[in-house]
């Protein structure tokens, strides 16, 4: 009967794959997307060789590791390693100075490329626009090493500050060499070269601000200055406060060259951070172990800052880095 074969196919149907197998989806994928699987094949095995492989490095932070026998002829002693971080002063000096860094440019630094982003997003004119940006993102490109020349000219014994005081009847200020300066130092030099930089983000934000809502805020008679606080700065929320939990994350880790080479010029008890401390203890000193025992403890609190960070923006409504 025709009916009964109508009431039979389903069952046949239902015998046989609803979908093809996966092991075909995969390599139909394979052919559709492998030119960008390879335009993407450096940035993985780079990201692989140098990040994820040296992190089996961590091993001798549980050694007394010697280089001549490597990690499997070196002997393992535990937990001894960290126990000397919690006993050792210096570590905890270098901790100090790097919280009070990373507090004082939380401050005063992470608002600057705000209110930059603010200020350029604000110019009519979108040729003036992007030579004020080509300024402010060129400094980013320079090297530590020619930052630090530039401020040693302007700020230094000989530069042009104190050739103008000396000219003008003043006592000269050295702030290059002033450890009462030098936290308001680094941080200008962190503001000068990254500021910049640092608002090309909040620009993206404000790009994808629909102008309909400035145009609602002004016709209900809202100024500029109400129709920053009420339509801009809610828009920006959102990325401030991811980049506010990503800069907590690397809140122990303020910098290295910026401090190698300003440390013999204010002295080591003002200058040493924690990354100066480890290479300083590791490199220098060839106390391995013990370096990777201080580097270990340092990105555990960074990860625990992250979590911790990321958990307070799901409290107050925001997404933060991940979702819950």
């Amino acid at each position: 009967m025709p009916g009964a074969d109508l009431l039979e196919r389903p069952a046949v149907s239902a015998g046989r794959p609803a979908s093809p197998p996966r092991r075909a989806a995969w390599a139909r994928r394979l052919r559709r997307d492998w030119a960008l699987l390879v335009m993407v094949a450096p940035a993985v095995v780079l990201l692989a060789v140098f990040h994820y492989v040296p992190l089996f490095g961590n091993a001798v932070a549980f050694q007394d590791y010697s280089p001549y026998v490597g990690i499997a002829g070196s002997q393992w002693v535990g937990f001894s390693n960290f126990a000397r971080i919690v006993g050792d002063p210096a570590f905890w000096d270098a901790t100090a100075n790097t919280l009070t860094i990373t507090a004082f440019q939380l401050v005063f630094y992470f608002p600057v490329p705000i209110g930059l982003a603010l200020l350029v997003h604000s110019l009519l004119s979108p040729r003036l626009r992007m030579f004020v940006q080509s300024v402010v993102y060129l400094p980013h490109f320079f090297s530590w090493v020619l930052v630090i020349t530039l401020f040693q000219q302007m700020l230094g014994g000989a530069g042009v500050l104190n050739q103008f005081l000396r000219s003008h009847g003043f006592s000269p200020v050295d702030v290059m060499t002033d450890p009462d300066l030098f936290l308001v130092l680094v941080t200008a030099q962190s503001v000068w070269k990254d500021a910049g930089w640092g608002a090309i983000v909040f620009l993206a934000a404000l790009s994808t601000v629909d102008t309909s809502l400035y145009e609602a805020a002004a016709v209900d008679g809202a100024g500029r200055w109400r129709r920053m606080w009420h339509v801009t700065l809610p828009a920006l929320i959102p990325v401030i406060v991811l980049l506010l939990i990503l800069r907590l994350g690397e809140a122990l880790t303020v910098g290295f060259e910026q401090f190698l080479l300003q440390r013999d010029a204010v002295g080591a008890a003002t200058a040493e951070v924690l990354d100066t401390y480890v290479y300083f203890t590791g490199v220098v000193n060839s106390d391995f172990s013990y370096a990777a025992a201080a580097g270990l403890v340092k990105g555990l609190v960074g990860l625990a800052l992250v979590l911790a960070a990321n958990k307070v923006a799901h409290l107050v409504g925001e997404q933060g880095v991940y979702s819950r």
